[in-house]
């Protein structure tokens, strides 16, 4: 009886979309490869029957040449056969090179079902496949589908039930099962002649050296500037409306309430400023706190996140990593590690997290190392905007492009003075598509929870924390100990001190404590950098550790502070000047 189903396929054929359909459950599906390196699970029901779903990683074989297809091959083979059923997620628009893992997974007795996704792809393409008689040669159910629409889910889950173990056939040759394949598809598929839509031209030219740089440049610049458009409108025109018309007159009753002094109404209000409750300097936990992360942090997080799922649903990430392949290699990377530094923009949390793609240790510790270095978190540049946008787009492009030399020099040493290797990775190249909306929207809001799920907290305690030691004093301590380094190297006013130790909690709120301190541009523009350079956030600094263990994570954090030390200096003694 059949108690477990995995999903199996080349990487980038529509799996964790076909598994959301079957399971109902709401994982993030991408259109670039790499998505499933972890498991997903979930429960499709037949009948009565309760069976578990399994979504393996992508995988173009059985002898596996990756940890993620050692990891799929080795579950496939600890479940008994008549347990288990397999539904092998096929390309339609790449029958022939999909081919060669059903046939492995025939030859090996597995039971299978062969899932034809993406047909509407295939129509598209003007490819044309005979289900029926591709059905017949294989010898295993065969349903076409479109998982993105659902087409096809619904037959898909009814001929579950028809398959069974096969016999096991003889291994042919690597040459004899491609011949094999060749036969099957003159059988099976015909193509018709086409002219190449505006679309196709498009896919060419994103990945030719020449146009494709210069559409990534318009991609990129595009990118933030619709993030910043988004951002700021969400903020002038929903939250600040909200805070200050609704929210702080309830504050107000009961900052008055608590008497506008003492240790409760320090915690939860703050400070009054001019003898009114401000948002951005009171620093309460329930006035500051929320307000840097509702009012300054999350429309950008929102506007971001919405620009990063089109980008990567339509298809252009995978481009954009093949195009900077080249670059990337000289910093001890192969091209999809943009994928990581580019979600690290949105929280380096997950940007590390995704680096669990790259294949060697060396190139999760470089990649990692870069992030926390050279990548700002979308909080951290919500307030970049904040702090330096009134001194013009000068000052604000100057934090990006100092973060981006830096990035690229350490890349460049790091790769140079790191012993291990970096393997090639081999990236699927979908086509472009617009994304159903709904899924878009899903994917959208999954992110902006998880967001606020592990930010909420830790601001919330971080403003907590940070009070009850400005309360007990222990801050001038700290002022008054490292005051010869911000003063003396990074022309900073003792006070910075506070605010560059404050950013170990939460980089925005750090940026936050640095409005009332009255610092000029020059010294807002370091401080805005030494804080995205120097010691991650602690839930960054916890996965660090996590992922690359003690002894790397004391060698990123020395890399951290001898950047920090270096820039800082450099910044107040030779280019600003």
């Amino acid at each position: 009886m059949i108690n477990k189903i995995f999903l199996l396929g080349n990487p980038n054929v529509g799996k964790s979309v076909v598994f959301s359909r079957l399971t109902g459950v709401q994982v993030i599906s991408s259109n670039y490869p790499g998505t499933t390196v972890g498991l997903a699970k979930g429960y499709l029901k037949i009948g009565e029957v309760k069976i578990e779903v399994i979504d393996l990683p992508g995988a173009y074989s059985l002898e596996p040449n990756s940890n993620a297809e050692k990891v799929a091959v080795s579950l496939l083979k600890e479940c008994p056969r008549d347990e288990l059923a397999v539904i092998n997620i096929i390309d339609s628009t790449n029958l022939e090179r999909n081919l060669f893992l059903t046939l492995q997974l025939i030859e090996e007795g597995f039971p299978v079902i062969a899932c034809l996704n993406m047909c509407d792809e295939a129509k598209h393409k003007g490819v044309q496949i005979d289900i029926v008689k591709l059905e017949k040669l294989l010898g295993i159910p065969v349903v076409s589908t479109c998982a993105v629409t659902g087409m096809g889910i619904k037959y898909l889950i009814e001929r579950i039930k028809e398959v069974k173990p096969l016999i096991l056939k003889d291994k042919p040759t690597h040459q004899e099962r491609w011949q094999k394949i060749g036969e099957i598809i003159e059988a099976v598929q015909s193509l018709t002649h086409r002219h190449h839509t505006l679309r196709e031209v498009l896919e060419d030219a994103s990945i030719r050296p020449i146009s494709g740089l210069l559409m990534s440049v318009a991609v990129v610049y595009a990118s933030f500037k619709f993030v910043r458009f988004l951002g700021e409108f969400l903020i002038n025109n929903i939250m600040d409306p909200l805070f200050f018309s609704l929210y702080q007159p309830v504050l107000e009753r009961v900052s008055l309430a608590l008497g506008k002094d003492g240790i409760y109404h320090h915690l939860i209000i703050g400070d009054l400023i001019n003898g009114k409750i401000d948002f951005k300097q009171s620093m309460g936990v329930f006035t500051t706190a929320p307000y840097i992360e509702f009012a300054m942090v999350l429309p950008y997080v929102i506007s971001f996140y919405f620009v990063l799922s089109l980008l990567e649903d339509i298809g252009y990430l995978p481009r954009l990593a093949v195009l900077l392949d080249n670059l990337l290699h000289r910093l001890g990377l192969h091209g999809y590690a943009i994928i990581p530094v580019l979600l690290g923009f949105g929280c380096n949390v997950p940007g590390i997290l995704a680096t669990r793609v790259l294949e060697s240790k060396r190139e999760r510790f470089i990649a990692s190392t870069l992030i926390s270095i050279g990548v700002p978190c979308i909080p951290l540049q919500a307030m970049i905007f904040g702090l330096l946008g009134k001194f013009g787009g000068y000052y604000v492009s100057g934090v990006y492009l100092v973060l981006f030399s830096i990035l690229l020099i350490s890349g460049v040493i790091l790769n140079k003075t790191i012993k291990g290797y970096s393997p090639e990775f081999l990236v699927e190249i979908p086509p472009y598509r617009f994304p159903p909306l709904l899924v878009l929207a899903n994917k959208l809001y999954l992110r902006i929870k998880g967001f606020l799920i592990e930010a909420i907290p830790i601001v919330l305690l971080g403003v907590l924390a940070i009070n009850i030691l400005f309360y007990l004093r222990i801050f001038d301590y700290l002022t008054n100990s490292f005051a010869w380094i911000v003063r003396g190297l990074f022309g900073l006013p003792k006070e910075a001190v506070v605010a560059l130790a404050i950013g170990f909690f939460r980089k925005d709120v750090a940026v936050g404590m640095l409005m009332p301190l009255g610092l000029s541009a020059k010294q807002l523009f370091i401080s805005a950098t030494l804080l995205a350079i120097s010691f991650p956030c602690i839930a960054t600094f916890v996965i660090l550790f996590k992922e690359l263990g003690l002894k790397y994570l004391i060698k990123a954090t020395l890399i951290m502070i001898s950047a920090s030390l270096l820039v800082g200096t450099l910044l107040n003694f030779c280019i600003m000047r």
